[in-house]
Formats: C-alpha cells, sequence, structure tokens
C-alpha cells in the first residue's frame, strides 16, 4: 500500500497515519516504572539476548577470574619483600646484601609482570563486555523496531509516539550500561570480596575476624541506604518523565504558545517542573553523600582495629610486618567493591525498569490474526464490498452502523459526509488497520482477513489531506525504498502529474533533501508530491481522502488534471468536503452519523433535495 499523508478524522488516525498523540504534561505512568533492584525473571529473559555471544561472555569470566587472582598476588608479592629481604636486611644493620637486592629485584620485576597483565586482562575484559553490550543492543532495537512496525493502527492510539521512541532508545541504553559495566562489575566484585577474605583468613584467620567486624554495621547502613535511594529514585524518574512529557509538548506546541502569548507562563511551567525535577535529583545525591562517607567512616574503624591487634600481635610475635601490610593494603581493597556495588545499584535499578517496560511492548500481540482460507474463487479483480459493517473505535461508540456498498472494477466512488460521520473509518477498515465488530469487507471477492496484509496494502494507494515527506530526497519520497521503481520511472511519474514544474526549480532537483515532513514545500507542492508517489506504485485501488482540501484554486486545477490521468483502470474512493471535486464520480454516498444515508450520482442526489442538497447549498450559497 502507498502511503502518502496522515489525518485524523472521527477522533482517530488515518490510515498510516502518525498519531499526533503526545504525553499528557503530566507523570506517566510506564515512565515511572521502577521494578525491583533485581528482577531474577526479568534477567533470564535479557540474558537470552546475550546467549548469542556466550563464547564471548565465558571468555570475560575467564578474565575476570584471571584479573581478580593476579589483583591478590601483587599485595602477597609485597608481604613476601617485606619479610623477606627487607626484614633480613634490617636485622643486618640497613645493609643489602647481593642475595637481598637479587631477591627485590626479582619480586619487584615480577610485580611489574604482574600489575602488567593484570591491566590486560582488565582492558579486554572491558573491551569483550562493551562489544557484547552493543551487539545486544542492536538485536533488541532491530527486535523492538521490528515489532513496533507489525503493531496495528490501534496499538498507536493508546501510546504516544515519544514514549515509544523512549523505549527503543533510553530504554535499550540502559540496558547496555547493564551488559558493559553493571553485570560484569558485579561478578567482578564479588569475585574480588571473596579472593580478599579467602586471603585474609589464609593469611591470619584472628586479624581477618577484626576486618570483618564491622561488617554487619556496614550491612545495616547498606540496607538503609538501599531503601532510600529506591525511594529517592523513584521520585527523581517521575518529575524526570514530567519534565521530557511537558519539555515534549510545549515545543511541539511552539507556534500556539507563542500566537497567544503564553512564553512566559510556559516558561514559568517549566522552572516548576524543573525545579521539582532537582530537589529529587538532590535527594538521590544526599543519599549517595551520606552513604559513602559511612563506609569511609567504618573502613577507619576496620583500620583502626588492624593497627591496634596488629601492633599487638607484632610486639608478642604472632605477627609479622609483612602480614600487617598486607591486611591494610586490603582493607581499601575490601571496601572499594561494596562501593561499587552500591553505585551500580541504580544502574541495575534503572535497567530492570527499562527491561520491564520493552518487554511490555514486545510482549503485546503483533496486529491481527490472518482467518484461514475460505476456498472461494476470487471474483472480478478491482470490486471492493462491505457488507454490513460496524464498526467502533471504543466500546459501543459507532463509527459505523450496518454500512453495505460495493464498488466495480474501474468504477470511481465518492463519499461525503460531516466530520465524524465516518469517511476515513472505510480507508482504515479497507487497508485492515482494524478489523470491524461486525459484518465483512471483501476485495475481488475475498474477506480482507483471509489477505496477508502486506499482500493486501501493496494494492491500495492512498493519499490523505496532511501528506507526510520524510526527512530525505525527493526522489526517495516518491520511491519509498521500492528498489524496481526505477529512476526513469519516478521522473516519469513526477511529470505526469505535473509536480516537475516544481521539483526542477528546487536545488538539486530530485536529489533535494526535503526538511522534517516537507516543511519549506507548499500544501499544493506535497499533494502533487503525493500523487507522483502513488503513481510510481502503481496501485489496484487508489484512495483520495481530502486531497485537495488545502489546495489553491491553480495547483487545484493541476491535481485535477493528474487525477485524470491516475484514475484510469483503477478502482477508486474519493472522500471530499469540497464537491467540486467529486462530480464525475460515478456514485456518492452519503455518510451521516456512521450510516449511509444516500447513494447516487451527483445530479440525482441534488433532485432529491435530501442530505448532499443541504451540504451542497451549504458549500456554495
Amino acid at each position: 500500500m502507498t502511503l502518502t499523508g496522515t489525518k485524523t478524522e472521527d477522533g482517530k488516525p488515518g490510515a498510516g497515519a502518525s498519531p499526533a498523540r503526545r504525553p499528557a504534561a503530566g507523570l506517566i505512568p510506564d515512565d515511572v516504572i521502577v521494578g525491583k533492584a533485581f528482577d531474577r525473571k526479568l534477567m533470564g529473559r535479557l540474558l537470552r539476548y546475550a546467549a548469542p555471544y556466550r563464547g564471548r561472555m565465558a571468555v570475560v569470566l575467564l578474565l575476570i577470574l584471571g584479573a581478580t587472582g593476579l589483583g591478590v598476588v601483587g599485595p602477597l608479592l609485597f608481604k613476601v619483600a617485606i619479610d623477606g629481604p627487607l626484614r633480613k636486611s634490617i636485622e643486618a644493620g640497613g645493609a643489602f646484601s647481593s642475595e637481598a637486592l637479587r631477591e627485590i629485584l626479582l619480586l619487584g620485576a615480577l610485580f611489574a609482570l604482574v600489575s602488567l597483565a593484570h591491566m590486560a586482562l582488565e582492558f579486554f575484559q572491558s573491551y569483550n563486555m562493551a562489544v557484547i553490550g552493543q551487539n545486544v543492543m542492536l538485536d533488541l532495537r532491530r527486535k523492538l523496531f521490528g515489532h513496533l512496525q507489525r503493531m496495528p493502527l490501534s496499538f498507536y492510539d493508546g501510546n504516544p509516539v515519544g514514549r515509544l521512541v523512549t523505549r527503543i532508545t533510553s530504554d535499550i541504553e540502559a540496558l547496555n550500561e547493564l551488559f558493559a559495566s553493571g553485570v560484569v562489575t558485579f561478578i567482578a566484585d564479588v569475585m574480588v570480596l571473596v579472593a580478599i577474605t579467602v586471603a585474609l583468613v589464609w593469611v591470619d584467620a584472628g586479624l581477618a575476624l577484626v576486618t570483618m567486624a564491622v561488617l554487619p554495621l556496614l550491612l545495616g547502613v547498606t540496607f538503609v541506604f538501599r531503601r532510600k535511594a529506591r525511594q529517592f529514585y523513584r521520585d527523581q524518574r517521575g518529575h524526570l518523565a514530567h519534565l521530557n512529557a511537558f519539555t515534549q509538548e510545549s515545543l511541539q506546541g511552539m507556534g500556539i504558545i507563542q500566537l497567544f502569548h503564553r512564553e512566559d507562563s510556559t516558561f514559568t511551567q517549566y522552572a516548576q517542573i524543573n525545579g521539582s525535577y532537582l530537589r529529587a535529583f538532590q535527594k538521590t545525591v544526599l543519599a549517595y553523600s551520606l552513604y559513602f562517607p559511612a563506609v569511609e567512616i567504618l573502613s577507619a574503624f576496620a583500620l583502626a582495629g588492624i593497627l591496634w591487634e596488629g601492633g599487638s600481635r607484632i610486639e608478642a610475635g604472632t605477627l609479622t610486618y609483612g602480614e600487617l601490610y598486607f591486611f591494610v593494603q586490603f582493607l581499601g581493597r575490601f571496601f572499594q567493591p561494596i562501593r561499587d556495588m552500591a553505585e551500580r545499584y541504580n544502574v541495575l535499578q534503572a535497567a530492570m525498569a527499562a527491561a520491564e517496560r520493552i518487554f511490555k511492548v514486545l510482549d503485546t500481540p503483533e496486529g491481527m490474526p490472518v482467518s484461514p482460507p475460505s476456498g472461494r474463487t476470487p471474483g472480478p479483480k478491482g470490486r471492493v464490498e462491505f457488507k454490513d459493517v460496524w464498526f467502533a473505535y471504543k466500546g459501543e461508540e459507532w463509527a459505523l452502523k450496518g454500512a453495505s456498498f460495493r464498488v466495480e472494477p474501474g468504477e470511481m466512488i465518492a463519499i461525503v459526509g460531516a466530520t465524524g460521520a465516518g469517511k476515513s473509518t472505510i480507508i482504515n477498515l479497507l487497508s485492515r488497520f482494524y478489523d470491524p465488530q461486525r459484518g465483512s469487507i471483501e476485495v475481488d471477492g475475498i474477506d480482507v482477513r483471509e489477505y496477508d496484509k502486506a499482500a493486501l496494502r501493496r494494492r491500495i494507494g492512498i493519499v490523505l489531506q496532511d501528506v507526510f515527506l520524510f526527512s530525505r530526497t525527493v526522489r526517495e519520497n516518491i520511491r519509498l525504498g521500492e528498489d524496481a521503481i526505477s529512476t526513469e520511472r519516478v521522473e516519469a511519474c513526477a511529470r505526469h502529474v505535473n509536480a516537475e514544474r516544481f521539483i526542477l526549480r528546487l536545488e538539486n532537483d530530485y536529489e533535494h533533501l526535503l526538511k522534517e515532513r516537507g516543511g519549506t514545500l507548499s500544501v499544493g507542492e506535497k499533494q502533487l508530491l503525493a500523487f507522483a508517489r502513488a503513481l510510481a506504485h502503481d496501485p489496484d485501488f487508489l484512495v483520495l481522502d481530502e486531497a485537495t482540501a488545502h489546495v489553491d484554486t491553480e495547483t487545484e486545477v493541476l491535481i485535477q488534471d493528474a487525477l485524470v490521468k491516475l484514475l484510469q483502470g483503477r478502482t477508486s474512493i474519493v472522500i471530499a468536503h469540497r464537491l467540486s471535486t467529486i462530480r464525475r464520480a460515478d456514485r456518492i454516498i452519503v455518510l451521516h452519523k456512521g450510516e449511509i444515508r444516500e447513494v447516487g450520482s451527483h445530479a440525482e442526489l441534488l433532485r432529491r433535495g435530501g442530505i448532499y442538497t443541504k451540504l451542497h447549498e451549504l458549500q456554495y450559497r
């Protein structure tokens, strides 16, 4: 299907529309999800995306093990040096013997090699985890974007585009931080803690108990910090969502803000929301600012205990200076992983919340099911038939009530009616963006629910009132990525619908890069590009939804000329408020509050003196 514009009618997006709905300027429930700091089920699902890279992950685990082991070896070398050649030299009056000097040089060389090896292992560990994180992000983004492409239009009715963009960008970025730093750092920190504990107990179990005597207090402080940090993080996330929503809405509505001179009041609101976010963020900073000094104080107590006990033991001759140095050296390393895990708490919490939001989208069923073939033989190619179609976007607020009509191959049918009568709903149902609650819609005698959606939509070309143009070249906007459409055909179609005359005036003509939504083009020029796009894709059915509603008289003449060429040999449905554009229609269907009230030619309907006549009189009085 060729989509050439967007429109909202009947309170719903038109066919192929990207809804212009925005998040309300308030807290968005999905964006303030905090979730558990660690959710085993979610983590299991995330790790499945890392499964294709399990070989690289195994390498990373080996690198972590190697780096952890080497991290213990360095202080052990210092312990050996202190209790070995250095102690012997001191006992000998401070003079280094050649043997002691050789031992010190050997231990120094070993320490240098261990340090270099440790740095190399940490480099490859960080590099490989970053590669895994980026690949998982790549796979997740592709899966999420593909899933969103297959979602029915009704899904976008209740999900603002801004929120979905957040899912596919910042939420997946949060998962990258988890894989690139959070998971590996947590594993490494746990391994370091275990290795240090084992090393301390192996050197001196008694002094190890003194070192770890502060652990109960540390665990208590960490528990309080985690609870407060979670609460502050929730508040911070909520205010950030509010700030993002208000910012997006204000920028999109900047024209209205400036038109009604609401810059000052809008700025005041923004400052208030921004201030609330600042205060929430400061609370999070306060929690960390209290926690880390508390850890340092406990570390100082542990150091005092080691020096007190260690000094007594050295005096008693049951502890060496090397062993005391070993404990003092490892004390800082023992508390560092605990501080690191506290810093990673928000990373883990953000990743779990992001994963919950992402999987909520991925778990939403895709599209509408395809019914099994009925076995019916296709009828004449190009026929459309609505059979007693009832449809409501919500509950029983019917947009269509028992609509029945047929469009024969090559016939041009016009649909008219007041805003909200159900005109655009017919397009949405024909293109199968929605399914009717009752009745059926047949194309070539086959129910649309039996068609492959891509095959069905490929046969339909739609030109809407608000033409959607991408930030690409003119040629790409006509071709829409269809490689089968040659450069010659693009130019021939543009020439055929009178679009080439303005294209050639553009800088770089067909290679001119359009601004967002074709902002530098006039409404008429956008419409002509839309006609060129529809013609280039050569659809069997052509649907024109208010295609000339906002076009000046001169451009309308060009479009009417293009229409005559475009409609030849195609079944077409034309929706218009400007009745002058549909006088040539074979039949005109008049909709009123979702019901078909009148059917006939322009002349026949005028003679009846019904709803169509009233519409005609209102427009030309």
